[in-house]
């Protein structure tokens, strides 16, 4: 659910395109939004996909058991679509 949906009710395409972008990043992640947290340093899973990707590791969210299946390239273009779908700022978001 989009931030903007549920702190003020407000829906839009960009809420959609947050959502997309959660999905696309549980997708590849193997983990749902909802129910993951990496405790060690206090990080939901959004937060903890931009913290690997901002140190250069966005490849460590891959699922384990896709790890010899797909290609690098197209896993990063993945991840950079969906974290650059779930930017809190609207006119950042595709």
């Amino acid at each position: 659910m989009s931030p903007k949906y549920a702190m003020g009710g407000l829906f839009s395409e960009k809420s959609d395109v947050y959502s997309f972008g959660v999905l696309v990043l549980d997708i590849i992640s193997g983990k749902k939004n909802a129910s993951f947290y990496f405790y060690d340093q206090q990080l939901g899973f959004l937060a903890y996909a931009w913290k690997l990707s901002n140190e250069g590791r966005a490849l460590d969210i891959v699922e384990e058991v896709l790890s010899d299946s797909y290609s690098s390239s197209e896993v990063m273009t993945c991840v950079h679509v969906g974290l650059l779908c779930i930017l809190l700022l609207r006119i950042d978001q595709p």
